[in-house]
């Protein structure tokens, strides 16, 4: 099969949203190219340190690359992936240049150039990232190892909202726990909550993909038969009262659920939030206490922001 593979110069702040719209029409991941990577410091204890080439990144900006089958429907794809894009700009999100180019590849080259982007990370004190082809060895043996394929999959599971939401999940889940995922997506923040000890986790997602996606995730990582996966709307109808409801997802979607996220939550619970760019945290704080809850942590990666939340 040939594939074309679709390049998006923007920005940083961008990079969320494109990566739904990117989702949305039918890619099953992204590769993100930021030259942040190339002058990042990172803790040894952070993982492995892989040799860059500055030569795949470009000089300024961020270039999100996804790979779409070669069909009929191809340039109508690409032509509402372009329009959703340039509706960013209504809700303030800048795109930066906003250039899209198209490149035809082979299969073999596709998988390639996933592997070439993905190797074990260890983004917290205990869990790890690691593809389903790597050979790894744990360091620690408290070390919790996550499984993912990007193939499967909607991201690598190490872009900071994801790891700032598990650090999150690791302060706070307790064994026997009851955790809501809202917009699981791959399904990694349920599989941390599960491998923390959770008991019970509900894991949400509007895309019937992701429902999907979330449930193979679940058994390559064998804690399927303790977490639940439903196509659902945010929260809507969800009576369950939960110890730990976690959102990695934009900060205009958290405003619309923080409420229904308070009647979720168990008095003295969790809510967790990611997703949040450093522009609309105040906006994003502000909705979460007017909500009941009060902000006892703030992490902060890069441009990005997560709040831990305690309910009152």
């Amino acid at each position: 099969m040939k594939w074309s593979e679709i390049s998006i110069h923007t920005t940083n702040e961008a990079i969320e949203p494109i990566s739904n719209i990117l989702h949305e029409a039918g890619a099953s991941g992204v590769v993100i190219e930021d030259p942040v990577e190339l002058v990042k410091e990172r803790e040894d204890r952070f993982g492995e340190i892989y040799q860059l080439n500055p030569k795949d990144y470009p000089e300024e900006g961020v270039i999100i690359k996804a790979y779409l089958p070669i069909n009929s429907f191809l340039g109508e794809t690409v032509d509402e992936i372009k329009e959703a894009i340039n509706n960013l700009i209504i809700h303030n999100i800048d795109i930066g240049k906003n250039s899209v180019s198209l490149t035809e590849v082979h299969e073999e080259e596709w998988a390639t150039a996933w592997k070439k982007y993905y190797h074990p990370v260890k983004i917290s004190q205990r869990f790890t990232i690691v593809p389903t082809w790597e050979e790894y060895t744990p360091v620690n043996s408290d070390e919790l190892i996550i499984e993912l394929d990007p193939g499967m999959a909607f991201g690598t599971g190490t872009h900071p909202t994801t790891v700032m939401s598990i650090q999150a999940l690791e302060r706070t889940v307790k064994k026997g726990d009851t955790v809501i995922d809202v917009g699981t997506g791959s399904g990694v923040l349920s599989i941390a909550a599960a491998m923390l000890g959770a008991n019970k986790v509900t894991a949400l997602d509007l895309d019937e993909v992701a429902v999907q996606s979330a449930r193979l995730n679940l058994k390559l990582n064998k804690v399927h038969e303790s977490v639940e996966v439903l196509q659902n709307n945010l929260l809507e109808g969800i009576d369950t009262k939960a110890d730990v409801v976690v959102a990695n997802i934009l900060a205009e979607v958290i405003l619309r659920f923080t409420e229904d996220a308070a009647n979720c939550v168990k008095q003295g619970g969790y809510f967790i939030t990611a997703g949040i760019i450093k522009q609309k945290k105040d906006q994003v704080r502000d909705s979460i206490e007017a909500a009941g809850f009060e902000i006892e942590e703030t992490l902060n990666m890069e441009d990005w922001v997560a709040f831990i939340a305690k309910r009152k």
